[in-house]
């Protein structure tokens, strides 16, 4: 989508009743960095405008004051202006003030402007051409500083938001988790979107704290650590048992892999061997058991404490 389509499909937001705020403009002002804005009464033309571009893949201002767009991208001649091109007029009584706008078209003396802060809305209001001080269009501005959704996954899993799940680039129920718990610990606005604030944050955020008592802990109704604990049992009892009774370990199948190396061991002489070394071989693999489900109950638990898992 285009800014302008993006535009156009916030026509009818407004703000809040009274002194609520409406979260859609709220925002706003976080995808251009304002995240500090608390009430949607600041200006949000700028917002607006900044918003829509940044969410095509457009760099922005990322300023809140209309005029900044007067030395964004390139200049355009009015007679030239085109759907979608930037206006700028100025509004107030000071030379910093001003009013920003997408152009919907022009006719006449009148230019139709797309903006937000539009008697408090986001409609499509007209204006003087003769107030434009200056139409823009994104030429030589570069692509706004973003982070693929693959890019977002993979460093937020690096922070140790483990909830993302699998890097694959879609926005499901678990990334958007995620995002929603570094936006928590970063003080950031509680949107689970992908916007500047979200990616620069990113950039120069820290790894998550892990907290005491998860990190010295271990993980409750885990399976893994019970099925471990369980082959830990079993194969000491194993092991122990193939020793302390010189036979070889009481699975079936490894009764019938005895009868058969029996055989032939028989034919090649090194019966006497077998019956004395089954038992030692058997007691190996439980002792392969036990070391197994040790090391697994090690991982479940080091993924708990480090975040990874539950």
């Amino acid at each position: 989508m285009t800014p302008f389509d993006i535009a156009q499909s916030h026509i009818g937001t407004t703000e809040g009743p009274g002194p609520a705020d409406n979260p859609v403009i709220m925002e706003m002002y976080a995808s251009v960095g304002h995240d500090w804005v608390e009430h949607d009464s600041v200006a949000w033309c700028a917002a607006f405008v900044g918003h829509c571009l940044e969410q095509a893949g457009i760099k922005s201002t990322r300023k809140l004051t209309a005029r900044s767009y007067l030395d964004w991208g390139v200049p355009i001649d009015v007679a030239d202006a085109q759907q979608g091109d930037i206006g700028v007029i100025p509004r107030g009584s000071s030379s910093w003030q001003g009013h920003v706008f997408f152009i919907d078209r022009i006719e006449g003396q009148w230019v139709w402007g797309l903006g937000g802060n539009q008697d408090d809305a986001v409609n499509v209001k007209r204006y003087p051409v003769s107030k434009l001080l200056g139409v823009r269009r994104a030429g030589n501005v570069a692509p706004a500083v973003t982070l693929s959704v693959e890019a977002v996954q993979q460093r937020l899993k690096n922070l140790g938001y483990h909830e993302v799940g699998q890097v694959d680039g879609k926005v499901g129920q678990r990334t958007r988790a995620a995002i929603l718990a570094f936006r928590n610990d970063n003080s950031l606005p509680l949107s689970p979107i992908m916007d500047v604030a979200l990616t620069e944050a990113l950039e120069h955020a820290t790894p998550r704290d892990i907290a005491p008592e998860r990190a010295s802990g271990v993980p409750t109704d885990s399976r893994i650590v019970t099925a471990a604990n369980a082959q830990i049992g079993l194969g000491v009892i194993g092991a122990v048992g193939s020793i302390g009774s010189q036979i070889a370990p009481a699975l079936m199948e490894a009764e019938e892999a005895r009868d058969m190396a029996s055989r032939v061991f028989t034919l090649i002489g090194l019966e006497n061997w077998l019956s004395v070394s089954l038992p030692w071989i058997g007691a190996a693999v439980f002792v392969g058991v036990v070391i197994y489900a040790l090391r697994a109950k090690a991982a479940r638990i080091d993924d708990y404490r480090t975040g990874k898992t539950p």
